[in-house]
């Protein structure tokens, strides 16, 4: 990667982490957020009164690891509180939880397949791979005015304000009670994503 920064003229980036990394390479970056479309794709808003409650998680078999975070949280909170947890994917990782759905992630069904979620996970491990990421999952869940709980790891601690548009979780004391405060009140998942 640093030989085709420095072959390039310019250099676009979607973090101010990989700009740092890109800088030392070549005297042009463009730092460009990962964005969804709002208008024709992502133009719907979650309902959080109407549907049975679910917490969820969307990504790719290379980061199924990361579920690895939430997945003892998912199980203790499913001790007393009635939701599936929903993994959409394109493998299934067959996670062992008392109530679980997996949808083979699809792009013509995605946004539907995303509006089954009322609380939607981002954990990271805090590694450099890490810190590259842009934020996709928080940004499609919050565009669809679903409240994401995510790692404060890389550009997750811009994009989501904690207590704001979602929450940011350190501990694993911290992802279970953040997700219990949201379990508990639909008017709370309703203001977050609006703010979302």
């Amino acid at each position: 990667v640093s030989k085709i920064c420095k072959m390039s003229y310019t250099v676009t980036v979607g973090n101010s982490f990989l700009a740092q990394f890109a800088y030392a390479y070549c005297t042009e970056v463009v730092v460009i957020p990962t964005v969804v479309d709002t208008e024709t794709k992502f133009s719907q808003m979650q309902e959080h009164n109407s549907k049975p409650l679910s917490v969820g998680w969307t990504g790719t078999h290379s980061t199924l690891k990361y579920l690895d975070i939430v997945e003892p949280v998912i199980r203790k909170l499913q001790l007393d509180f009635d939701f599936t947890f929903i993994v959409i994917a394109d493998r299934d990782p067959q996670l062992d939880l008392k109530k679980y759905k997996f949808i083979k992630w699809n792009a013509e069904s995605e946004i539907q397949d995303l509006l089954n979620l009322q609380i939607g996970l981002m954990p990271l491990y805090d590694g450099n791979l890490e810190k590259g990421k842009c934020g996709f999952k928080a940004i499609q869940y919050m565009a669809l005015g679903i409240p994401a709980v995510v790692s404060p790891v890389g550009v997750n601690k811009v994009i989501v304000e904690d207590a704001i548009n979602g929450f940011v979780c350190t501990t694993e004391s911290e992802w279970e009670a953040k997700i219990k405060r949201l379990l508990i009140d639909s008017r709370l998942r309703e203001i977050m994503g609006e703010a979302a």
